[in-house]
Parts: structure tokens; sequence; C-alpha cells
């Protein structure tokens, strides 16, 4: 008797400037799950943040313009529906484990995870709140401020404190060369290096187009990028580490040379540390993957000055799975290979799914209620 095939939804896409990098990282994992074990399902979210159904999901993967299939869809979509957005998730049938591969907005900020736990089923990667929190590198580093886990010193500047944080009041406390990015959003978009008031200036009123809140952080001297991956529920494993060289006529490790054009950047995987410094670093990647209650997997992005000082620069809970992406290149060559790792995700997924269903939630019914005389 042949076992029933897990029934896995990869959900991707979205209404963000990562739109793309997820098409790939879907295509990927679509690729590398074994049909023996799993039927596989796609939705894609359009740059609208309308959920196509599988079947019209499935055109774009099979190589069909995105904007075509949108233009031929949406235009019959009943959208005084309030449910006309996810409709389509009734498509397919018996969903065992929901795979979002959503980078960004809507992807790794607790948006589709509420969604997912609406439907009461299991979803590879954090929960609402840790998602929400590790998305907001504002509230990441408070977080990890607290717990006593490095990290680069910054302010907060929003429209409504802006006249308060000039170039010059955030140099005298952060030092002459800054970086401004957005609080909320990933893979480099809208991160400017700043070395003046004019460039300050442009770089916050553009910052301002991709979101409300940016921090405008302290820089480090002579930094190098190291990375780990993360892989676990409550008990998690550190992946060896990874380094990224990127050109000398950039400024960082840009979305350009991230998902573009990755010509000119070398990645040492693994990287050769001081044994000091890498045993900090993954002791470093637990310690925030724990503190932020991060499930499934994470990507965690360091900074290391010139005297081997690293500084945790980012979490990314829902990491990229395109060819060049290092979260599944450094399970690779700590020894777990892709298509076992996706494997290991879904199980977490349940696994984490299975452990909240144990937790109690008591319902007292009230009785007449009694008033005072």
């Amino acid at each position: 008797m042949n076992k029933k095939k897990l029934h896995v939804a990869l959900f991707f896409g979205g209404n963000s400037s990562e739109h793309d990098v997820s098409k790939r990282s879907a295509h990927n994992i679509y690729d590398a799950l074994d049909k023996d074990k799993y039927e596989v399902s796609v939705f894609m979210f359009t740059k609208d943040g309308y959920l196509l159904g599988n079947k019209d999901s499935m055109r774009i993967f099979d190589g069909e313009d995105e904007d075509q299939v949108v233009a031929d869809v949406v235009p019959h979509v009943d959208f005084t529906n309030p449910l006309a957005n996810i409709q389509n998730i009734s498509e397919v049938k018996n969903i065992d484990v929901f795979f979002p591969v959503i980078h960004g907005n809507m992807g790794e900020d607790g948006t589709v995870q509420g969604l997912f736990r609406l439907l009461n089923k299991p979803w590879v990667g954090s929960g609402v709140a840790s998602s929400g929190i590790s998305f907001d590198k504002d509230l990441t580093k408070q977080l990890l401020t607290y717990h006593g886990i490095r990290n680069t010193k910054y302010v907060v500047v929003t429209p409504e404190n802006q006249a308060e944080w000039s170039y010059e009041k955030c140099s005298e406390k952060l030092g002459n060369v800054l970086f401004v990015k957005p609080a909320r959003q990933g893979s480099s978009v809208g991160i400017y290096k700043v070395e003046n008031k004019a460039e300050f200036d442009k770089a916050i009123q553009d910052g301002f187009h991709y979101d409300f809140k940016l921090l405008v952080e302290e820089s480090i001297q002579q930094p190098r990028e190291v990375e780990c991956s993360v892989l676990g529920n409550r008990k998690a494993q550190a992946s060896k580490l990874g380094a990224i060289k990127i050109p000398e006529s950039d400024v960082f490790y840009d979305y350009n040379n991230k998902f573009v054009d990755a010509s000119g950047v070398e990645f040492q995987l693994p990287v050769n540390l001081p044994q000091e410094l890498a045993a900090e670093i993954t002791q470093m990647s637990l310690d925030a993957f724990r503190v932020l209650g991060n499930r499934g997997l994470a990507r965690m992005d360091f900074l290391v000055d010139k005297d081997n000082v690293p500084y945790f620069g980012e979490v990314n809970t829902l990491p990229g799975f395109t060819n060049i992406s290092l979260y599944p290149q450094l399970w690779e060559v700590t020894g777990i290979g892709y298509s076992d790792l996706l494997d290991r995700l879904i199980e977490l997924a349940i696994e984490e799914f299975n452990d909240n269903a144990k937790l109690h939630y008591d319902f007292v019914e009230l009785g007449a209620e009694k008033l005072p005389d």
C-alpha cells in the first residue's frame, strides 16, 4: 500500500520589491521537492496582492508572461467578495502544509503567517509575532540589544521626528559615514551610504518611499560580511559560516549583486575564520534565533570589523532559494543537500504545528451579570 503523499502548497510572488526573486526561489523549490513524497500546488500573489490559483500560477511556472496571465484573470474577479484576493486557495483540496517563499513585504512580516494560522494548517518558517519583529530592523535591534547581542548603533528617523535628526545631529552621535535604510524592507532595497548633508537628505527622502521608519546606522571600519544559516525550532543548529566579498567599486552587498549580476561577487563557502571569531558568530546566530522566537529557518547576517569584532546585521526569516542564495549553499557545504533541506523544513513545520496544538485555551462561560445594588 502506497503511503499518502503530503500535499505542499507553495506561496510566492507578492507585492514587494523582491517579487521576481520570490518567483525564482519558488521555482527552484518546486523542482527540488521529491514528487514521490509530495503533491505540490503553487499559488502566486500578483504585484497587486491578488492570489492566483494553482492552474494560473503553473502557467507562469511554465513560462507564460506573468502580466498576460494576470490580464487574463483579474478582470473577471468579483472584488465585491471580501475574500476575493485569497479565494483561489480553495482551488485545491486537502493541503497539508504551506510553504511560503515570499521574500519581504507580506511574506516575512507576519501577514501570510496570520492567514495560515486562520486556516489552522502548518507552515514553514516563523510565526506571526516572530516574523513581524524579525522583519522590522528597529524592533530586532531593540530586542537583541536588550539580550546583549552586539549590533550597530543607530537612530530611527520618521516623518514626525525628521527635523530633530539632521545629518549634523546623526553624525555627531554615529560618525560622519552613515547608512540609511528602511526599517521594513529586504535585500538592500532603499539603502544608502552617505557622507555629507546633501547625500543624507536625498537618502532620507528616497527612504520614505519604502517605509515611514528609517534607520540611520553607524558604519563599520573595513567591514567583512559573514553569514550563518540556522535550521530548527526550539533546538536549532547552525551551519558552517560563509563570507561575501564584493567588488571594491561597490559600496555594499546590494540588490544587483545579490540577484541580478553576482559575477563580481566572491562567495567563500565555508569561510576560514579564527576559531574564536567563528564560535562567537555561531553562538550569536543561535542566540538571536532563540531571542527572536524564530522557527524553521533563518539566515543571520553579520559585519566583522577590522579588529575581528562581529556585529549582528539582520535576520532573514524567509531567505532566498535561488541558484546563488546563501541559505541553501551554506547547508550544502555543511552536509545537507537541497532536497534533504526542504524535507527537514517541512518536518519542522509539522512538528511546530503539532506542538502548538497541545496548548490549552480555557473558555469560561459567563453567567448572569451581577451588578452592584
